[in-house]
C-alpha cells in the first residue's frame, strides 16, 4: 500500500505562534511517524501580498526554520523545503491557469474574505487572486494525498480538486492525484484581545518562542467576560478568550470542564483561570523555546538541512512537471 503523503508548509511573515501550532504543526509532530512529510517555507505565496516589502519575507526564512524544529518536525522524518527554490512549481502554476476562469477564482471564499480582510479591493495584485491556482501546482507537484488545514481553507483544496479532475479529464488519464484534508480538532484560535483572527499583523499572538515573562504578561492580558466584575457574579464562557485557550491546550479536560461549571455559577476568579493557562502554556512552550534557541544559534545548519531538503524536493517536483508536460505533448526534445 503506499504510504501517504503530506504537503504542508507556511508564509515566512513573522516568527510562528500557537495558533500555527494548534492549528496544524501539532498535526504535523504526529503525522511525520506515519506519513511522507513535505513542508515548505511559501516564500512565493508570502510575496503576493508583500512584494512592496520583500526583507519580511526573507528575513524570516530561518526564523520559521527554527520554529519547525522547536514545535517538534523531525528532519530524519520530516523533508523541509523553500519554495521559490522549486522551479516546477511556478510552471505548473502557468499550465493551471489556463484551467480556471477570473470567476471562479473570485468565487472562492477563501480569497474573498482575505480581500476584504486586507483591503485591496481594486489595488488587488493579480499573483494574489491567483494564489489558490499556485497552491494547486504546490500540492500537486508533491503527489500529496493528504493537506493539514483549518475549515477555512477547505475552498482552497476544493479548488485544488477540480484543477486535477479539469486536466487529468482534458489529458484522458490519471496524471495528477487528488487530496483530502486532515483537520485540526481545534478551531481556529481567537487572538488574545478576544478578536476573531490571531495575526502576527494585529500582535495578539504568543509565538513559540517567547520568554516566561512574555507568555505570563500575554496571558493575564486576555480577553474574558466584560461582566464578570465581582468573584461572586456568574461568568459567562462562551466568547471568553482564556476558556477557549484552555480548551486548546490544557491537557486534563476534567479539570476545564469543572473550571467551566464553576465560573458560570460564580465564585472562580478570572486571575485563577489564567493562573492555570499561563502554567500550561509556560510546560508547553518552555521546551519550545530551548529547541529554538539551539536551533537560531546554528543559522548555518539552518540552511544546510533547507538546502538538502529542497534539494530532495525538486527531484520530486521535477518529475511530476516532466509527467504533466508528456501528457500535454509538450515533451518535443524527448
Amino acid at each position: 500500500m503506499q504510504t501517504p503523503i503530506i504537503l504542508t508548509g507556511d508564509r515566512p511573515t513573522g516568527k510562528l505562534h500557537i495558533g500555527h501550532y494548534v492549528g496544524s504543526l501539532r498535526q504535523r509532530v504526529q503525522a511525520q511517524q506515519t506519513h511522507r512529510q513535505f513542508v515548505m517555507i511559501a516564500d512565493l505565496q508570502a510575496l503576493t501580498d508583500n512584494s512592496h516589502d520583500p526583507a519580511k519575507v526573507t528575513g524570516n526564512m530561518l526564523e520559521v526554520m527554527a520554529d519547525y524544529l522547536a514545535a517538534g518536525l523531525d528532519p530524519a522524518k520530516t523533508t523541509f523545503c523553500l519554495q521559490s527554490a522549486l522551479p516546477a512549481l511556478p510552471e505548473l502554476t502557468g499550465y493551471y491557469l489556463n484551467l480556471v476562469s477570473v470567476a471562479r477564482l473570485e468565487r472562492n471564499p477563501t480569497v474573498k474574505a482575505e480581500i476584504q480582510q486586507k483591503g485591496f479591493e481594486r489595488s488587488l495584485p493579480a499573483g494574489f487572486l491567483v494564489y489558490p491556482v499556485s497552491q494547486a501546482a504546490d500540492i500537486t507537484a508533491f503527489r500529496a494525498t493528504h493537506v493539514p488545514v483549518g475549515e477555512d481553507q477547505l475552498p482552497m483544496l476544493e479548488q485544488t480538486n477540480e484543477i486535477v479532475r479539469r486536466f487529468n479529464g482534458l489529458v484522458g488519464r490519471e496524471v495528477l492525484t487528488e487530496c483530502q484534508p486532515i483537520l485540526s480538532d481545534t478551531g481556529r484560535l481567537p487572538g488574545i484581545d478576544g478578536k476573531a483572527k490571531m495575526s502576527k499583523s494585529l500582535g495578539n499572538t504568543i509565538e513559540l518562542g517567547m520568554s516566561e515573562a512574555e507568555i505570563k504578561q500575554a496571558v493575564h492580558g486576555m480577553y474574558t467576560d466584560p461582566n464578570h466584575l465581582r468573584l461572586s457574579d456568574p461568568g459567562q464562557v462562551e466568547g471568553n478568550t482564556v476558556f477557549t485557550y484552555l480548551d486548546a491546550f490544557h491537557p486534563d479536560k476534567a479539570l476545564v470542564a469543572e473550571m467551566k461549571a464553576h465560573y458560570r455559577r460564580g465564585g472562580l476568579g478570572d486571575m485563577r483561570c489564567k493562573q492555570v493557562l499561563n502554567d500550561c502554556l509556560q510546560s508547553l512552550l518552555a521546551p519550545m523555546r530551548l529547541r529554538r534557541q539551539q536551533a537560531m544559534s546554528e543559522r548555518g545548519e539552518l540552511l544546510t538541512l533547507l538546502r538538502q531538503g529542497t534539494e530532495q524536493a525538486r527531484t520530486v517536483t521535477d518529475r511530476v512537471l516532466g509527467e504533466v508536460k508528456r501528457a500535454m505533448g509538450l515533451n518535443y526534445f524527448d
